[in-house]
């Protein structure tokens, strides 16, 4: 029973140095922000997307129409 209470205080030990290692992380560093630029072609703006006959997903929604 002693070598599992040591082994729980060894965990917890374990768990409070990473606890307290993530809350000095977010003290001290600040993040840096620097501008993102992703180049689209013209073709693809324009472009009309590709529909696909007969492989998408059938139609399950039912008919409220009330069609005969």
């Amino acid at each position: 029973m002693p070598t599992l209470i040591r082994l729980v205080i060894v965990l917890l030990f374990l768990a409070g140095l990473v606890y307290g290692g993530m809350i000095v992380l977010v003290s001290m560093v600040e993040p840096t922000q620097k501008e993102v630029r992703v180049r689209i072609p013209t073709r693809d703006l324009l472009a009309e997307p590709q529909r696909e006959s007969g492989g998408g997903l059938p139609d399950l929604a039912p008919n409220v129409g009330g069609g005969d």
